[in-house]
């Protein structure tokens, strides 16, 4: 199992947000390795900031500050109540405090699934704090609403993200089941239409977690059981609750903060797409040229969502020699 730093225990004071909203003060778990240029590493759902652990190692041993956050509602970090906590408002300020708490004046962002909104929203609503921005499948583009994704699916429960909007309904369903969830979610990708077969024969199409019990086995185990172990024990502490508020937050998102993922961008961007991500394929990014006037996009084939631990040294690599080339000198604390 890859070695992961402990913990730091962050605490954030009360602050303001970037359109002058105050966020309550919160302790967040910090990862942190190795010295240079920082990079912060955002998670998506439902993982963790172990969920960077390969990469935090490659950024240190290659030069460079790497920093991994338990993000609010996960892992180590508070979980505060308000469904409202979890917009990106607050979740980009968590990220520049973490940079103030840490002494840090600039970084490069990284962000895989949730954590990509996070990562694109930063040269955004905090573009002096920003060096640079990675999308590891995901792209830079505006939040899908609820209205859209009833567009897809004749009933809330078919599509996840719908599923999840009711509170206290996913989270009752997903809190007594943290093993089978990354057990059964957690495999090495196959091809997609291998995928859409499984899918399909289980009845599951768009909602895996309301069918996981079913779902089956396709795929090899991307965990080890010390990793499974891992993920299963910060759950049964944590619950979901927490990382399903961020999709209770998708249409406020849309509504108060437009000018994420349609800004034009003038920094160093790099996208990472992955040939089988079934949630985010690689056609998503197709539109990111428009909107990023200095990028550089790169796919990782044969790969499927879980990206930095499907294939942790294809992706760090692509990460470390970017990274290299753009930003050789030290130029944060």
């Amino acid at each position: 199992m890859t070695a992961f730093p402990p913990p730091r225990r962050i605490a954030l004071p009360d602050r303001r947000g970037p359109r002058g909203a105050e966020i309550p003060a919160i302790n967040l778990a910090v990862y942190e390795a190795g010295a240079g240029p920082a990079v912060v590493m955002s998670h998506g759902f439902p993982e963790l900031a172990y969920s960077w652990r390969h990469q935090v190692a490659a950024l240190a041993e290659g030069g460079f500050r790497a920093i991994a956050v338990d993000q609010r509602g996960y892992g180590e970090s508070d979980r505060p109540g308000p469904v409202e906590s979890y917009d990106l408002e607050h979740l980009t300020s968590d990220m520049a405090g973490v940079l103030d708490e840490l002494g840090i004046e600039q970084a490069v962002f990284a962000g895989h699934d949730w954590g990509g909104f996070v990562a694109w929203a930063m040269p955004v609503l905090y573009p002096e704090r920003t060096l640079g921005a990675i999308g590891v499948n995901t792209p830079n583009f505006p939040f899908p609403t609820t209205e859209f994704y009833r567009t897809l699916v004749d009933e809330d429960d078919k599509m996840y993200i719908l599923w999840f909007q009711e509170p206290g309904v996913a989270e009752t369903f997903l809190d007594p089941r943290p093993r089978i969830v990354f057990d059964r979610l957690m495999r090495r990708s196959v091809p997609p239409e291998q995928a859409m077969a499984h899918a399909a024969s289980h009845g599951v199409y768009a909602n895996p977690f309301l069918h996981i019990d079913a779902l089956g086995i396709i795929g090899d185990a991307l965990l080890s059981a010390e990793e499974l172990d891992y993920y299963t024990r910060a759950y049964e502490g944590s619950g979901f609750r927490g990382g399903i508020n961020w999709y209770r937050n998708i249409d406020r998102n849309a509504q108060h903060l437009p000018d994420v993922g349609t800004t034009r961008l003038d920094l160093p961007c790099l996208m990472i797409t992955a040939e089988w991500d079934p949630a985010l394929p690689p056609e998503t990014a197709a539109r990111m040229p428009e909107i990023c006037s200095d990028l550089e996009i790169h796919m990782i084939e044969k790969c499927g969502h879980w990206t930095q631990q499907e294939k942790p040294k294809d992706l760090s690599r692509l990460m470390l020699d970017w990274l290299s080339r753009r930003f050789e000198e030290p130029r944060g604390r």
